[in-house]
């Protein structure tokens, strides 16, 4: 797995959900999820980092903060992808979750989770968006890669 690739993607379709929010007044609960989606990947690299976060899981942002956040974690992502080696990628790191229970997990099925934790949430946007008649931000990481969109379903 190529994972500076797929922060890349993290980064990419971060920022394009920020772009389908930020014309319009977009719906609160599409607002609330995409800053649960910025506020999980600072606090799960807060936990590969073993420092404490910032942010909650589900912090309380608007759309600048938002964009603030995602351009934090996007640095702050490829800063890490860089310099952890092989070895760092299969080790284990001690946490305690939001709810307050403890854990060891290795660092590459937490970057893992990162990068597919992101994801489904975005889609999530995308039926909020939608929903509301607004357009949402095509994120497909098949997208990503050659730089055109995927398919969508007409009418």
């Amino acid at each position: 797995m190529n994972l500076s690739k797929l922060f890349d993607h993290m980064r990419w379709a971060d920022a394009a959900v920020l772009e389908a929010l930020r014309p319009a007044n977009p719906p609160a609960k599409a607002l609330e999820v995409y800053a649960h989606i910025l506020g999980a990947e600072h606090v799960w690299l807060a936990r590969l980092q073993q420092r404490q976060p910032k942010h909650a899981v589900w912090p309380a942002l608007d759309v600048d903060q938002c964009a603030a956040l995602a351009a934090e974690n996007g640095k702050e992502y490829q800063a890490y992808i860089e310099s952890v080696s092989p070895a760092g990628l299969v080790a284990e790191i001690p946490y305690t979750n939001s709810a307050g229970q403890s854990f060891r997990s290795r660092v590459d099925d937490i970057l893992t989770h990162v990068a597919l934790h992101g994801c489904y949430h975005r889609g999530q946007v995308a039926s909020i968006l939608r929903a509301g008649g607004m357009k949402p931000a095509p994120t497909d990481y098949i997208g990503f890669v050659r730089g055109v969109p995927a398919a969508t379903r007409s009418a």
